[in-house]
């Protein structure tokens, strides 16, 4: 099961270090994502960071950083909805129902599926499916290989979304609530609670 993993949303002065220690201990993909962000920051963070990973990293912003960098590839959402006229390469989206991964999921790479469970960081966003729904979306293969569940995801619910047939899952506020860059100096919990996932999706 694919280990994806976006950013949070703010620049840290560890955010590369973390990083790095992820994709060291197996992370399958990371999703920049920093909404409003400047491009010279994300520019930044990349060159900080250790140049074997670009090949495993995927932008929602600054389209131009995937050939830039030599990136994966682009993410396409509700703010950057399409790709830059004659791009070539991966492309990944955000689905938010059934019938829109149906029709998108042919033309990615891999989607993925929101709200599947309650926030954990974000208690106001709301599981969008029931377990009904989603297995008759399994059944029906609509989830299969090429869909990420997204939304709520953490150690405890891993297994459920293996027996719906999801491809790989995309970590966020599991993840980010750990570790406190206004405060912490200290990253090794963050790394260690990783491994327990990296882990559970194998």
């Amino acid at each position: 099961m694919k280990l994806i993993l976006l950013t949070h949303p703010d620049f840290f002065i560890q955010e590369h270090i973390i990083l790095d220690a992820m994709f060291e201990e197996g992370l399958d993909m990371l999703h920049i994502l920093k909404p409003n962000s400047e491009p010279i920051f994300c520019e930044r963070l990349l060159k900080l960071m250790d140049k074997g990973w670009r090949k495993k990293i995927v932008t929602h912003e600054h389209f131009y950083l995937k050939n830039e960098f030599k990136l994966h590839g682009i993410h396409l959402s509700q703010r950057n909805p399409e790709p830059p006229a004659k791009y070539r390469g991966h492309v990944s989206c955000s689905c938010f129902s059934m019938e829109e991964v149906v029709r998108r999921k042919p033309k990615c790479d891999y989607v993925f599926l929101s709200q599947i469970y309650d926030g954990i960081t974000k208690p106001d966003f709301k599981s969008s499916f029931s377990e009904l729904e989603l297995q008759d979306a399994t059944s029906h293969g609509i989830i299969d290989s090429k869909v990420m569940a997204f939304g709520g995801i953490s150690l405890d619910n891993i297994d459920n979304l293996k027996s719906y047939g999801f491809g790989g899952v995309v970590i966020f506020g599991d993840i980010w609530k750990r570790f406190d860059f206004h405060s912490s100096s200290s990253y090794k919990g963050v790394i260690n609670y990783f491994k327990q996932l990296r882990r559970k999706c194998d």
